[in-house]
């Protein structure tokens, strides 16, 4: 079906993956990969969130990987965090339609919001991700089959949306500070990013 055979290529890190056999995507902070082939969506979590999400008919998924800019000190900043988290999910869903998923069937997955970024512990940053992707998909009446969020270690994800499936290691032992690095460059993206109407344009 050609539906099937859509593909979102928003992310461009395509690998093929020899411990399950399968093609890859690699989603970085900021991406999101939608898919109706049977493959595998891989990335790092921090305090950033994945929200996985899947028309449990057609197999037709996706993910996406995205952190709030701001804090909770700026009721300004707070009210541009929600239109952030909103138009990252929205982005995704669509695509998903696009790709023949039916809003009806869809059903999510969620993980991240890890406290595991120096510097951002006073906004709690990994919290609020965890609880807006969860307001944001019962809001939408999308079903969370499960999550992993919050906690003090960053976490890696596959996810094989033609079935669901969902694997998760917390990495309790990483010895460099590349997760921490890519999610402070893009907080930083996201801070200085320009909002027009309920679309952020990163300058």
């Amino acid at each position: 079906m050609a539906d099937r055979d859509y593909e979102e290529v928003v992310s461009p890190n395509q690998y093929f993956d020899r411990n399950f056999n399968t093609e890859a995507v690699k989603i970085l902070p900021g991406e999101y990969y939608v898919t109706g082939r049977d493959m595998v969506l891989v990335t790092v979590l921090g305090s950033c969130v994945a929200a996985c999400i899947r028309d449990r008919v057609s197999g037709v998924g996706g993910m996406n990987h995205f952190m709030l800019p701001g804090n909770d000190t700026d009721p300004t900043v707070v009210g541009t965090s929600a239109r952030y988290g909103t138009y990252a999910m929205e982005l995704m869903i669509n695509q998903l339609l696009k790709s023949g998923a039916k809003r009806s069937n869809l059903e999510a997955k969620v993980f991240g919001g890890g406290n595991v970024l120096r510097g951002f512990t006073v906004a709690n940053v990994g919290q609020r991700n965890a609880e807006f992707v969860i307001d944001y998909l019962q809001t939408e009446r999308i079903n969370v089959l499960a999550e992993d969020l919050l906690g003090l270690y960053p976490r890696k994800l596959y996810y094989f949306p033609a079935t669901g499936r969902a694997l998760v290691k917390q990495l309790r032992e990483a010895h460099n500070d590349t997760i921490l690095q890519r999610e402070m460059q893009y907080g930083q993206r996201i801070k200085s990013s320009t909002v027009q109407g309920d679309v952020e344009i990163f300058s």
